[in-house]
């Protein structure tokens, strides 16, 4: 009987544990929701070198990702980092286990030499929303020109100038040139064979007659024997000078009147070759101011020192110049004008805010109350109140 007992009460703690086990034992679905990693980013490789690539020709590249974690990868943005690469219809959601693509394009036009660029995307894994991809190599070009653009500052008097261009062949193919061709008689080009194939030099000349002043430009073509690269064009300017160049061209004085004396000054630059400039006769066409010329270097370069007296101001409506005569026949004069500032009106002071006096009270004399007076017989004392009146008699008496 004490066996079949203890048996009972055995069987009885051990069916209780089991059910606590049960009852504390946490669901599956949250023992997976513990273990989830979200969306991850995998790529084949963040590094892309092109190598050596003729300047032109686009690199182009396609990047591969893998989502390897267990949720939906989606990619938000893929920025490029400057105008010259640009990122093609990349793959913007992946399921797990799944790849995608993102296809970039470097445009080579304008570089020569080592280039390295950065592509950013950005998506939505938790713990590595941006990545940064990376393109590197090197561009050259297959001719090099030298200067790449040709540029004569002459002087007004110059009869002729010259320079020479060089062109590089950079490839193994063999170069060759026609004679140059010049949209403009200003200049003339003559071609120059160093080493067939692979080097010449171009001879530029300037042909008068020049310009007076002033700015001309020109285009200079050799049409080649490459198919990629039927032409190679270079830009020609030529910058005549003028024969008397004056700095500042324009004199700005502070508001009138002047409150001290001032003194200012006028460079004058003969840019002519053989010619020495003269000045004579300086001269303001206003009242009060000096003039003083100072040269520098003689023939070349002068200064021209103008005084302002204390006060002066320039009335309305009047011009005022500086003006010099010079020994150039082509510019007899030089005039420089003198402008002022306007004064800044000073604004008035605002009027003070008129008063207004409170209304006097109304002079009124003053009235003692009304004492009642006490019926007759009887004395008025401080308690005494008026007698209520008394109510009609009823009719007939």
């Amino acid at each position: 009987m004490r066996d079949s007992l203890g048996l009972v009460l055995i069987m009885g703690f051990s069916t209780l544990v089991a059910e606590a086990q049960q009852t504390s034992a946490p669901p599956a679905t949250a023992a997976a929701t513990t273990n989830a990693i979200g969306p991850k980013i995998q790529f084949a490789s963040q590094l892309y070198d092109f190598g050596r690539v003729r300047s032109g020709e686009p690199a182009k590249f396609t990047y591969v990702f893998t989502n390897t974690g267990d949720a939906l990868l989606v990619l938000n943005n893929v920025q490029p980092q400057c105008g010259c690469t640009a990122a093609g219809e990349w793959t913007k959601q992946v399921e797990p286990g799944k790849t995608g693509n993102i296809p970039i394009q470097f445009n080579t036009a304008a570089y020569n030499g080592g280039v390295f660029k950065q592509i950013t995307v950005t998506c939505n894994v938790t713990t590595q929303s941006m990545v940064i991809l990376q393109l590197k190599g090197t561009v050259f070009k297959p001719y090099d020109v030298n200067p790449q653009i040709a540029v004569f500052n002459l002087a007004p008097d110059a009869d002729t100038a010259s320079m020479v261009l060089t062109i590089t062949n950079n490839m193994e193919e063999p170069l060759l040139l026609s004679a140059p061709e010049v949209n403009n008689p200003i200049f003339a080009a003559q071609l120059i064979t160093n080493v067939l194939g692979k080097g010449y030099q171009v001879k530029l000349t300037i042909v008068p007659p020049l310009p007076a002043q002033g700015s001309a430009q020109g285009h200079l073509t050799l049409k080649t024997s490459w198919a990629n690269t039927p032409n190679i064009p270079v830009t020609l300017v030529a910058n005549i000078q003028p024969a008397v160049m004056v700095n500042p061209p324009t004199i700005t004085l502070p508001p009138g009147p002047l409150p001290r004396a001032l003194t200012n000054s006028v460079s004058i630059q003969n840019n002519t070759a053989t010619n020495l400039l003269t000045l004579s006769e300086p001269k303001v066409n206003a009242e009060g101011v000096g003039v003083e010329i100072r040269e520098h270097q003689p023939g070349k370069s002068f200064s021209a020192m103008l005084a302002f007296p204390q006060g002066f101001e320039i009335p309305a409506g009047q011009q005022v110049e500086f003006s010099v005569k010079t020994g150039n026949p082509r510019f007899p004069e030089v005039k420089v004008p003198v402008r002022q500032m306007p004064r800044i009106a000073t604004p008035l002071p605002a009027p003070p805010a008129p008063t207004v006096a409170p209304a006097a009270a109304p002079n009124f004399p003053l009235v003692p109350p009304a004492t009642p007076t006490a019926p007759a017989g009887k004395a008025s004392s401080a308690t005494d109140s008026p007698a209520p009146p008394r109510p009609p008699l009823p009719p007939g008496l």
